[in-house]
């Protein structure tokens, strides 16, 4: 099992691989990375196993520069691409590139069906999505081709909206804008934080979702991949993590006192232990 960080600031770290958000092509990141930096860590990094990430709606007028930006990177020593538009998967095709595809399409990525369709059609990994439990996760690895990827520590990502949904919030309010709110759903007590940038605007939960608990029972069946992403931690914590998960993977999972050690960061596994059961609600 390989651990992949996505950081919050360019302070390299120590883990198996990096995830580096492609700018100008990316969303939902603290930080991005030109090509040429991408190029530089890479020089300077030969060890880790390098993943751009290119999750953003692709316009029709972005393409030819997305070209480009891909013929570039397939001559680097990179690892895989992630993408969310379809126009990655056709370009990879068009372009004849070598470079492997992460499929990172949030919600969707559910079940072991659609990984294996995703795989006969050339695509190497998966990142499972963040609303699946554990047994489902499980499944997915044992019936499916495709390498999977499972994100185990982070302030999960919920949706994002092309819209500036903040400003124009404060705008129908008369008042100043931010580019933060914060915001609760009142029915399950859920907060949620909204970031606006250049690019719309992101949701965020506003907890960690805390799964290192299900680490070994990951490393047990396989998993080839975890993820940690620093938003909404402590640099020096997350770098502490990283280095402690390194150890704890080292060893088969085997060291109690991490488990003890990380109930620190709270008790939220998300989706991990929790199925998600639609009901109709009668009228009245």
């Amino acid at each position: 099992m390989k651990l992949l960080v996505e950081q919050s600031n360019k302070d390299i770290i120590d883990a198996d691989g990096l995830i580096l958000a492609l700018k100008g092509f990316s969303v939902q990141s603290e930080v991005t990375y030109t090509k040429e930096e991408i190029k530089d860590i890479i020089e300077k990094n030969p060890q880790k196993e390098i993943f751009i990430s290119i999750n953003k709606n692709i316009f029709n007028k972005e393409i030819e520069a997305l070209k480009q930006e891909l013929l570039y990177l397939d001559n680097l020593n990179i690892k895989g691409i992630f993408f969310y538009d379809l126009a990655i998967l056709q370009l990879k095709k068009e372009l004849n590139l070598k470079t492997d595809l992460v499929w990172n399409q949030t919600h969707m990525v559910n079940n072991y069906k659609t990984c294996n369709y995703y795989f006969n059609k050339g695509v190497k990994y998966a990142l499972l999505s963040k609303e699946i439990t554990l047994e489902e996760i499980l499944e997915i690895v044992a019936k499916t081709s495709i390498i999977s990827m499972v994100e185990v520590l982070s302030m999960p990502s919920v949706a994002f909206s092309k819209r500036r949904l903040i400003t124009n919030y404060y705008k129908d309010l008369n008042k100043s804008s931010s580019k933060t709110l914060d915001i609760e759903e009142k029915i399950i007590n859920q907060k949620y934080q909204l970031i606006e940038d250049e690019n719309g605007t992101s949701f965020f939960l506003k907890s960690i979702t805390n799964g290192t608990s299900i680490i070994k029972n990951l490393f047990d069946n396989n998993v080839p991949y975890i993820i940690m992403r620093e938003y909404g931690i402590n640099h020096s914590l997350f770098k502490e993590i990283v280095d402690d998960t390194k150890e704890y993977i080292k060893g088969n999972c085997q060291n109690i006192k991490y488990l003890e050690k990380y109930k620190k960061l709270g008790q939220d596994t998300n989706f991990f232990f929790k199925k998600t059961i639609y009901k109709v609600r009668k009228n009245g």
